[in-house]
């Protein structure tokens, strides 16, 4: 698996068979479908975005991130990255900047059943994982969801 371009530079591959595996799911539950253990060098600077539910303040620092920032349809959204509706409006974003030395998992999203009729493919996009998000980033700033139509 190879990171996207601009991002791979502060990446460099580890070891880490509990990590990859607790980030790892089954056929429509959700997680990683495969995926390859990262630490962050010492001097990078990545920033990662979440989308979080603001009822549960908790959310905030899920385990559950990517290397861009939300945009377009949050239909789509959804789809890109398995987010079943009931896991989350996503009506808040919190962007931070990922701790040097920081352990990752990066992988495509696995599929997820999120009712009798809604099911979500594997995707290509690729999401990145963190096991203690709120120990592992730094310099946060959160944003509001706002309602935008075309």
């Amino acid at each position: 698996m190879s990171l996207p371009q601009g991002i791979a530079a502060h990446f460099e591959a580890a070891d880490d068979p509990a990590l990859l595996s607790s980030a790892l799911g089954e056929p429509e539950q959700g997680k990683l479908c495969q995926g390859q253990v990262y630490q962050s060098k010492p001097d990078a600077k990545v920033v990662l975005f979440r989308a979080w539910n603001s009822t549960n303040p908790n959310s905030q620092f899920g385990q559950w991130w990517a290397f861009h920032q939300p945009s377009g349809k949050i239909a789509a959204y959804r789809s890109d990255y398995e987010i079943c509706y009931q896991w989350s409006p996503l009506d808040k974003l919190v962007s931070c900047t990922l701790k040097p030395g920081t352990k990752v998992v990066v992988g495509n999203g696995q599929s997820a059943k999120c009712s009798a009729y809604l099911t979500y493919p594997t995707s290509e996009k690729q999401q990145v994982y963190l096991v203690d998000a709120a120990n592992a980033v730094m310099d946060c700033s959160v944003y509001d969801g706002v309602m935008s139509w075309q």
